[in-house]
C-alpha cells in the first residue's frame, strides 16, 4: 500500500511539473527530480525502461544518474577510476 502511495504521489509530480515550472525560480526541476525518483524507484516497469534508456544513450543515462544522485553511479564511477588507475 505504502509503495503503491509513494509511486502515485510521484506521477502526480511530474504531471504537475509544467505548472510548477511557469512560476519564476527552478522549482520545475526539483519537482520532476522528485517525482522521477519515487516512480524509479518503486516501478519495475519504470525500471526496465530506464535501464533501456540507459543502455541506448549511455552519456544521457550518466547525466539522468547524477541529477538522481544515484548509488550505482557513484560506484561504477569509482570502480572505472580504479580500473584506469590500474591500467597505468
Amino acid at each position: 500500500m505504502v509503495r503503491r502511495t509513494l509511486f502515485v504521489i510521484g506521477c502526480l509530480l511530474v504531471i504537475v511539473t509544467p505548472a510548477v515550472a511557469v512560476l519564476p525560480g527552478p522549482g520545475g526541476v526539483f519537482t520532476f527530480a522528485g517525482g522521477m525518483s519515487l516512480i524509479l524507484r518503486y516501478s519495475p516497469w519504470a525500471k526496465r525502461r530506464y535501464v533501456t534508456f540507459k543502455r541506448r544513450w549511455p552519456r544521457h543515462g550518466a547525466w539522468c544518474d547524477w541529477g538522481l544522485r544515484r548509488h550505482s553511479a557513484k560506484r561504477r564511477k569509482a570502480r572505472d577510476k580504479a580500473a584506469a588507475a590500474g591500467k597505468d
